[in-house]
């Protein structure tokens, strides 16, 4: 028997927002109420004009007017505790946009709140929701490739100069690749190999000249004993990396001969997202001189955005825990943090 429809809104119009936007109007969990955005773009009020929904200029009048169940924050990243703990106060169940917070200071107090109130909280980690990444993390504990030694990953793209021109801010201390792409990888990275320990980064301006990073390599050393490098650059004119890999995002050109994630265990290697598995197939007999059985890891690949609403709307009901935590959350933040740290001083920065 059919459940009823959830009423939901979201708050932020921007990319991510109409992204939201359009997978509320189209899902069979929830019906959308309303948009909240104080100064929207003239392509924000067409898609909430297009949405036929009501376009309210703050979460003071939307929960003064409208009864709801969820609400989206896509908003400022300054912006995510304070309304977090508003939206949370008046009952709702949030998805709230990566990061958690500003700070990881901030990021703590969200998670007590959330608690100690009990509240539902699905942070948006949207690669968490991917067939791929499901896919990749059951091969792993199948135990096919052995025992995880390492992880060799990359994030390397090119944004284009207007990129900066239309945020000025993207060129300052913040607006990096660090910040704003690597917080996606280490979520990614934990779910494969587990909790990170310890990272090790240098970092570079040397193309852009901008104030802030536009490269990094950056070590990493995981619970489990795997260790891990990853290499980040938004001015590398690659397709290494998950973007132009996935095929998750149809707004990206997409090449199915490139990874952005390859895994090494004792007997074998996965390389991600193309699923290509290499085996030994008698593991007393592994050598280097010994060839690899060879196979690809078949999947389904569907949209984690859409994956991602329909778990928000068993979170909403109270039938399911939040996949991607306030816990998990603020661990990706702390670990964007600990990188931030180890390039800018050249130690090794240590996570309890």
């Amino acid at each position: 028997m059919a459940q009823p429809q959830l009423r939901i809104a979201v708050a932020g119009a921007g990319l991510i927002g109409q992204a939201h936007i359009a997978l509320a109007l189209a899902s069979p969990d929830f019906t959308l109420a309303a948009v909240v955005d104080p100064t929207p773009s003239a392509a924000s009020a067409q898609a909430v004009a297009r949405a036929g929904v009501p376009l309210l200029g703050s979460l003071d009048e939307l929960l003064a007017r409208e009864r709801l169940d969820a609400i989206v924050l896509a908003t400022p990243n300054a912006l995510h505790v304070p309304q977090a703990v508003q939206c949370l106060g008046a009952g709702l169940a949030v998805l709230l946009e990566k990061p958690i917070a500003p700070t990881v200071a901030e990021g703590e107090g969200l998670v007590r709140l959330v608690q100690e109130r009990r509240g539902r909280l699905l942070i948006g980690h949207h690669r968490a929701h991917s067939p791929i990444m499901a896919k990749a993390r059951a091969v792993v504990a199948s135990g096919q490739l052995g025992r995880l030694v390492s992880v060799m990953g990359s994030a390397t793209f090119l944004k284009p100069d207007h990129y900066f021109d239309d945020g000025p801010w993207r060129r300052e201390p913040g607006g990096g690749p660090i910040l704003i792409n690597m917080i996606h990888e280490v979520h990614n990275l934990r779910l494969l190999c587990g909790e990170i320990t310890a990272v090790q980064a240098i970092a570079s301006n040397a193309v852009r000249g901008f104030a802030v990073e536009d490269s990094v390599a950056i070590g990493l050393q995981f619970a489990s004993g795997v260790l891990g490098n990853f290499m980040l650059s938004d001015t590398a004119a690659s397709a290494r990396n998950w973007e132009h890999t996935s095929q998750e995002n149809k707004a990206y050109p997409s090449y199915d001969d490139e990874d952005c994630y390859v895994l090494a265990g004792t007997n074998g290697s996965l390389s991600i997202p193309t699923m290509r598995l290499k085996t030994y197939p008698r593991p007393e007999e592994r050598s280097w001189w010994k060839p690899f059985e060879t196979g690809v890891v078949g999947l389904v690949r569907e949209d984690p955005l859409r994956r991602q609403l329909a778990h928000f709307a068993q979170v909403t009901r109270g039938a399911a825990e939040p996949l991607v935590s306030a816990h998990d959350g603020l661990q990706n933040l702390r670990v964007t943090e600990a990188i931030v740290q180890a390039a800018r001083t050249g130690q090794t920065v240590r996570l309890d």
